[in-house]
């Protein structure tokens, strides 16, 4: 399994930015990272700053880590794209129809990092019923 560490991850999108801006030939990988930063216009000052790779982004500052967000991001689309867990491709489906495929995707982050927070609170596993429940739930509201 691939497990990159937190240096590789940052590094991967500030080179994958890096080339965008340039010009330079990207991977399929690198091109969806790149996509993603171009959807995300304040994240392009941190990832175009070299010590941005090492910054911490605590939660206290107020600020959302890019990396983290960009990072949840491509999970979310690994997930959908393999419907891993069962039922996450048609809840974002049903989401993107509502809100649009990046909205989807944000919405599906939010129940992510709940029940991954709650996993790590209560020193138990990922919960993945859980997590489809917070996702469909939001699919099936009408606003």
């Amino acid at each position: 399994m691939f497990n990159p560490s937190k240096e590789q991850v940052r590094s991967f999108f500030t080179e994958a930015w890096q080339k965008r801006r340039t010009g330079a030939i990207l991977t399929p990988l690198e091109t969806m990272a790149a996509d993603l930063v171009e959807q995300h216009p304040e994240y392009h000052t941190d990832l175009q700053d070299p010590d941005a790779a090492t910054r911490d982004y605590p939660v206290e500052a107020g600020r959302t880590n890019p990396f983290l967000h960009l990072s949840m991001h491509l999970a979310i689309r690994e997930q959908v794209s393999i419907d891993q867990p069962p039922g996450i491709r048609a809840a974002w489906t049903l989401l993107r129809t509502r809100k649009g495929a990046h909205e989807a995707e944000h919405i599906i982050m939010e129940a992510l990092g709940e029940v991954v927070w709650e996993a790590q609170r209560m020193g138990t596993p990922f919960d993945n019923a859980h997590y489809l429940e917070l996702i469909r739930r939001h699919a099936t509201r009408e606003h």
